[in-house]
């Protein structure tokens, strides 16, 4: 979803995530076409020998939960060396550091995987009003295996605005135009509109995460 317009539909946005591609024979993705080098490295929280890959998204954003389940069965095929973080943006809806907060409360309880779709489908599927402080806080005290008032200290917590501020630095380092998209190593960043799809995008991040691993 583009930073400019969320009203606009997925077949309007090119973003379908399963659309087919076809790729040339022995071509390897095109620099400043189907991904972007980054003019200013953006700035990597993993140790030496790893590949830090970033995935940028918004629980708002109905691409970002469409593109979900593909991409939690992309990501268990990675390599070893390779550390894979999610960043909430700071775009899409009017509640983007509440859901920003929302996120980082789960990743320092050690929930995001056990959460992540759910918190798609409440939203996208079944339509819940997942929206503002007060919502979420209500929706946390209902969920079966998560401590509300654990959630809740977590989510009003210094360390969890902290890494919400931290995330919109990393967004606008990567000069992220859109969501879902990737951010491979500090370097390159594609989504769905430069690789023409995000099932490429995919193919496109394997490719710049091989070239990581390099060196």
């Amino acid at each position: 979803m583009k930073r400019r317009d969320f009203s606009l539909a997925a077949t309007s946005l090119g973003l379908l995530p399963f659309a087919p591609v076809a790729l040339a024979q022995g071509r390897p993705p095109k620099a400043g076409g189907e991904y972007l080098v980054l003019g200013k490295p953006a700035p990597v929280d993993t140790p030496a020998g790893k590949v830090e890959l970033v995935e940028f998204f918004s629980y708002n954003c109905p691409h970002c939960a469409a593109f979900e389940p593909r991409l939690q069965a992309w990501v268990k095929q990675l390599p070893q060396q390779v550390v894979f973080k999610r960043v909430p943006v700071p775009f899409v809806g009017n509640d983007t550091e509440t859901k920003q907060r929302l996120y980082y409360a789960l990743e320092a309880m050690g929930k995001v995987e056990d959460f992540q779709l759910a918190i798609f489908r409440a939203i996208h599927t079944d339509r819940q009003k997942l929206f503002g402080d007060e919502a979420v806080l209500a929706w946390a005290e209902k969920q079966q295996g998560l401590d509300g008032k654990k959630f809740a200290e977590m989510f009003k917590s210094f360390s969890v605005a902290g890494k919400a501020k931290r995330a919109t630095q990393i967004t606008e380092a990567y000069k992220v135009g859109g969501v879902p998209a990737l951010g491979v190593a500090g370097r390159w960043y594609v989504d769905g509109d430069t690789a023409g799809s995000l099932e490429r995008a995919l193919q496109v991040a394997d490719f710049l995460i091989a070239e990581a691993r390099k060196g």
